[in-house]
Order: structure tokens, then C-alpha cells, then sequence
């Protein structure tokens, strides 16, 4: 903005409070920032993230299972519409399927309150849980997940794909997952099991 000479108004007529449409399809908060779990499939978060390229925004939908940290589902567009936030949802739900009592967190965002949204977890059988009005400790998990700039749409498609399908989910080393990867600690996990 200062690059540019923009300067921030504010409009101190407009109320960015307790709107009725803001309220609409808002989930209660089932994880409390519980973000612990002792099994795959139990508790996903997922979130938007922008990325930009050469002069414009593309929209990254991410689903990802907090168990070992992997992401599962992932979708990318020029628009951030419910459609972007269900397609990565089903391609979560093609790898992983649906568990007994698994429950999705995501923040207020419109796409995450939509009605098309909503019907298709709850045509899945998936519980619904919301980060509180105002609270950005409510889906830390997803909210550093992801930065960086392109040049074109197409490197983009390509990076976003090395980045969570090589680097993210199968180099990346975290300390909740005792130091190993999420592919890692899912292989230990399944032949504990």
C-alpha cells in the first residue's frame, strides 16, 4: 500500500459486528484447539490459503489430518468459491473415506458456512466445527501452511503439487509426529497397529 500510495480509511459508520448473515451456518467449537488425536480420520482442519501469481490471486483449499500432519485433500482455482473448499474436501474423502464420528474444523469463512458446503458433510456423515468470531488461535494447524509467490498459473499448479505432495507430506519432519514425516508416521502408526 505505501509502494503505491494507498492509504487504509476508516469507515467509522460501518459495524463489523454481529451481522445475521455473518451467523448463518455457524458451527460450534468441537476441538477448543485440541488439536491432539490418536488415530487417522478422527479430526481434519482445513482453510484457504492466497497465493500469489504474476498479477493476481489464485486460492488454495487444503484438508489436512491432524493425526500425522498429511495433507489429503487439496484443491486450487482462480475464484475461492464453496466449489474450491468441497472439491479438496472429496478428494480427502476418496483417500481417506469416512470414520464414525470424524470431525472437519475450519474457520467462519463464507465458502466454510455455505449451504451447498454443509449439505455435502452432512450427506458424509462428517461433524462440522467452527473457529470462534475473531479467533486466530482457532485453526493454527492450517493457518501457516503455506507461501509463496509465482510467476504463472502453471508453475504454480506444479510447485503447490511438489510442495504438498513431496516435500510437505513426505520430507517435512514435525515434533508432534516425534520427529519423522507425516508419511512416516503414518507407516509407524499402521504397522504398530
Amino acid at each position: 500500500m505505501q509502494e503505491k500510495g494507498i492509504i487504509a480509511r476508516n469507515g467509522k459508520a460501518f459495524n463489523y459486528g454481529g451481522h445475521a448473515l455473518t451467523m448463518h451456518n455457524v458451527a460450534d467449537n468441537l476441538l477448543w484447539r485440541d488439536f491432539s488425536t490418536d488415530r487417522p480420520n478422527q479430526k481434519w482442519v482445513t482453510d484457504i490459503t492466497y497465493v500469489w501469481v504474476d498479477k493476481q490471486w489464485l486460492y488454495l483449499a487444503t484438508v489436512m489430518d491432524l493425526f500425522s500432519r498429511k495433507i489429503i485433500g487439496w484443491s486450487l482455482d482462480t475464484n475461492m468459491t464453496e466449489q474450491l473448499i468441497t472439491r479438496a474436501m472429496q478428494m480427502a474423502i476418496d483417500a481417506r473415506g469416512v470414520s464414525l464420528g470424524m470431525i472437519v474444523h475450519s474457520d467462519r469463512g463464507s465458502q466454510y458456512r455455505s449451504n451447498g458446503y454443509v449439505g455435502f458433510l452432512e450427506r458424509h456423515n462428517i461433524a462440522r466445527s467452527m473457529s470462534r468470531k475473531g479467533n486466530c488461535w482457532g485453526n493454527t494447524v492450517m493457518e501457516s501452511f503455506y507461501a509463496k509467490n509465482y510467476q504463472s498459473i502453471d508453475a504454480a499448479r506444479s510447485g503447490i503439487f511438489g510442495y504438498i505432495e513431496v516435500f510437505y507430506n513426505r520430507k517435512r519432519r514435525y515434533s508432534a509426529n516425534d520427529g519423522v514425516s507425516a508419511v512416516e508416521f503414518e507407516a509407524k502408526a499402521a504397522v504398530a497397529a
